[in-house]
């Protein structure tokens, strides 16, 4: 066995700083990768069995119990489903603050994630509280974005987490202009912390890793996409939110409770980098600026620029809001009436790790006859395994086994993977005798 071709095996039993259970195995034998398995065996939930039989007017609440970071992403993508299958057009306030009701979600979750799940990792800590003590404007800066955006979510939802305020058809009640007014002032003292966050991420020494891989998300004609927009990879696709099961396919392994998601069976990556890449020219001109202004160049091919790409979405979440929000009118109804109908609805959102794509055959009554969902985390599932073999072979085999442990972690962690999200599956062998 020559240098650097020792047998190593590393086996972390619980991720930490990440949304859900999971566990890595990693096995290197004379110096190579033999096993690398991201384990999720958190159990499944069965969401989409539990919404057969209900009414469509109750899947928007249901479908927010999934997640209590992007509750919202939820709501949105199965209202937005339904709809197109009632032929509901929106009022453009309606439209509107969907939008804005959305830019709370990710300016809450990103403001979350980078501050205390992953940015702890590039400055040597092990946790929120140890990069407070040598980083403690940051953290506070971070601390009141994610307020900002709590506050978003529970002004349309009626509270920040799990909200009840969006119905199919647009929302249960319209807020206040005085209330319009106070968040605003805030959104508009947000922009520099915002803005101070992006020359902050851009200045933390990430891993310089370069890969090849596909980047899927959504992309609109005109805006940055959030809520709304077709499918696309910088391959080239370009497909109607309808077509995405003839593109992309889900199967099991047997060591996750999660189902992987491959494009053309391959592994692709999905989230805020991916976004960035197929759609920083739908960027506002002073956010393109800084960008440049920060030495940033997209596309990106590594994949530790995320941080900084959610960064750069806070920043245009915030403006966005901000702008969304000028002028505001209290419409005569917050939402359109809707008569359901039977058929096959379909939608897709940007959730702040990915697209989330939502599946519902409806009946003449309005109640659901099958569901399906497909979360982010499934999708970047084959891609985080991915990353983890490119990254490993890039650091070296041959570090000691608590830097391979900690490198594994860091990688897993910057997807942000919302593994309760994404538990779908539970194989089940029964023996009768």
């Amino acid at each position: 066995m020559g240098e650097g071709e020792r047998s190593v095996r590393i086996h972390v039993p619980v991720l930490t700083r990440v949304e859900g259970e999971g566990a890595l195995d990693l096995g290197i034998e004379a110096g190579r990768i033999t096993e690398m398995r991201l384990r999720i065996f958190e159990p499944p939930r069965f969401f989409e069995k539990f919404l057969e039989g209900r009414h469509y007017s109750e899947i928007p609440d249901m479908v927010a119990r999934i997640c209590g970071i992007c509750p919202v992403a939820y709501q949105v993508t199965a209202a937005q489903a339904l709809e197109r299958l009632f032929a509901v057009e929106l009022s453009p306030w309606a439209r509107a603050m969907r939008r804005v009701f959305y830019c709370g979600e990710w300016i809450q979750s990103h403001s979350l994630h980078i501050h205390l799940l992953a940015a702890p990792d590039f400055f040597g800590c092990s946790s929120a509280i140890e990069l407070a003590r040598i980083a403690p404007d940051a953290v506070r800066r971070g601390l009141r974005l994610q307020r900002l955006g709590n506050d978003l979510i529970d002004l349309f939802g009626a509270r920040s987490v799990h909200p009840v305020g969006l119905r199919v058809g647009g929302f249960h009640a319209a807020p206040t202009r005085a209330q319009i007014a106070a968040i605003r002032a805030n959104l508009h003292a947000a922009l520099a912390d915002a803005e101070a966050l992006v020359r902050w991420a851009a200045e933390i020494a990430v891993p310089r890793d370069a890969q090849a891989f596909v980047s899927v998300a959504l992309r609109h004609p005109q805006a940055y996409p959030i809520e709304a927009g077709d499918i696309h990879a910088d391959d080239g696709l370009a497909i109607g939110v309808d077509d995405f099961e003839q593109n992309f396919h889900e199967h099991h392994a047997p060591h996750s409770t999660a189902l992987y998601s491959a494009y053309r069976g391959q592994p692709y990556l999905v989230g805020p980098l991916a976004r960035l890449n197929l759609n920083h020219d739908r960027l506002p001109a002073q956010i393109v600026a800084l960008a440049a202004e920060c030495g940033i160049a997209l596309p990106s091919r590594n994949v530790f620029d995320s941080l900084l790409a959610r960064a750069i979405e806070i920043l245009l979440a915030v403006h966005e809001a901000h702008a969304l929000l000028a002028d505001y009118r209290e419409p005569d109804s917050p939402w359109t009436p809707v008569t359901p109908r039977a058929g096959i609805a379909v939608g897709a959102t940007e959730a702040p790790r990915g697209p989330l794509w939502h599946r519902y055959e409806i009946d003449a009554d309005g109640r659901v006859v099958s569901a399906r969902i497909v979360p982010p985390t499934s999708q970047n599932q084959a891609r985080i395994e991915e990353d983890l073999r490119l990254s490993l072979e890039a650091l070296g085999l041959d570090q000691p086994d608590d830097a391979l442990r900690l490198h594994c972690e860091k990688v897993i962690r910057n997807y942000d993977p919302c593994i309760s999200c994404a538990t779908h599956f539970l194989r089940l062998n029964v023996e009768r005798t």
